[in-house]
């Protein structure tokens, strides 16, 4: 993409509130007393406009489309903040990972493994780029950002597993990078919040994770919640979207209720590691984010909870697309150290 198309993206969005809304049909989106930024309401009629048919779609397309979206409005690179290449050896591959290092360490900070978004067929290490920098900053704590396996050339629970790895890996070697011998801690948004929350189910006995922190994640595939209906037609995650996902993302046999799938379903909620949830208010998994902070409170586990009623799905990925985006993830990566201190 041109440097020409991104400037006049921002352009665009930076017209005033009233002109955005005129250009997006006149009135202000309001769902639940709630009212989406004029920026992403003006986004989300511009994605009408030009959606392509979905039985044109194909997941190569859409991956474009993500890393298209994500060269415009992913921000830059965090400052005071290096990175490497690394690669976590898993059962059968290789899986490749960037670290990130604070030129300012706090030795006292656990090490974060991050996994991004995009229902396991989309998504990069670019689309969470900028917050995985901000959380090694804030925190002066390691960072691991996972390059999973996408489907459908890598269907469940391919990603799960390399995802597992990285974790795996991470609390083998934390001291290596400054952190706590032995520590570290799960984090991901979207998909990326259900491997974090999977996994933080799976090792809640064993090698179990310091926190676990959960940016609008997929916590249930056969979810038929309020929020799946109210905002089945919201940028960027629509029902069409879902239900693409879950065709190239779950093999034939799988059944979407499995706890492997769908932590949300899982009925002990007890000793799991504390939690930082995080849910968007034009977003279907809203009311699967709010109910796991509820269910994970009654089961006697620490919880921090926060909706941003102004924002959509996706937003870790679009910081630039509005000042209300880059300051939910300054407010998240400012918790998410604070939580990562504490541990």
């Amino acid at each position: 993409m041109s440097w020409l198309r991104k400037a006049l993206v921002h352009l665009a969005l930076s017209r005033s509130a009233e002109t955005l809304l005129k250009a997006s049909g006149g009135a202000p989106r309001t769902v639940r007393g709630m009212t989406l930024d004029p920026r992403l309401q003006f986004l989300e009629a511009q994605a009408r406009l030009r959606a392509v048919p979905w039985d044109q779609q194909t997941p190569r397309r859409l991956r474009e489309q993500t890393g298209q979206m994500s060269e415009v409005f992913g921000g830059a690179s965090v400052g005071g903040v290096r990175t490497e290449r690394v690669y976590v050896t898993g059962r059968s591959h290789s899986v490749p990972c960037r670290l990130y290092l604070p030129t300012v360490r706090d030795n006292s900070a656990a090490m974060m493994v991050y996994f991004h978004f995009g229902g396991g067929v989309v998504g990069s290490l670019e689309t969470c780029h900028r917050f995985c920098g901000l959380i090694a900053k804030e925190a002066g704590a390691p960072v691991l950002s996972v390059e999973y396996r996408l489907a459908p050339e890598h269907k469940f629970p391919t990603g799960l597993d390399d995802a597992t790895a990285a974790y795996l890996w991470a609390v083998d070697n934390a001291a290596r990078y400054g952190a706590p011998v032995g520590k570290a801690a799960v984090g991901g948004d979207s998909m990326g919040g259900n491997f974090a929350a999977v996994i933080a189910q799976a090792h809640r006995k064993t090698k179990a994770p310091v926190l676990q922190l959960l940016i609008y994640p997929g916590l249930d595939f056969v979810s038929d919640t309020r929020s799946m209906h109210d905002f089945a037609d919201a940028f960027p995650l629509t029902a069409e979207t879902v239900d693409f996902f879950l065709k190239n993302y779950l093999p034939p046999e799988a059944d979407p209720s499995d706890p492997r799938l769908s932590p949300g379903r899982t009925q002990d909620l007890r000793g799991l590691a504390p939690a930082l949830i995080y849910t968007a208010g034009f977003d279907m998994l809203l009311d699967q984010g709010e109910a796991y902070a509820q269910r994970l409170e009654e089961a006697g586990v620490k919880v921090a909870y926060k909706r941003f009623d102004t924002l959509c799905h996706g937003f870790v990925a679009f910081p630039t697309a509005t000042p209300a985006a880059e300051a939910a993830l300054r407010l998240i990566a400012r918790e998410t150290a604070a939580a990562l201190k504490a541990a």
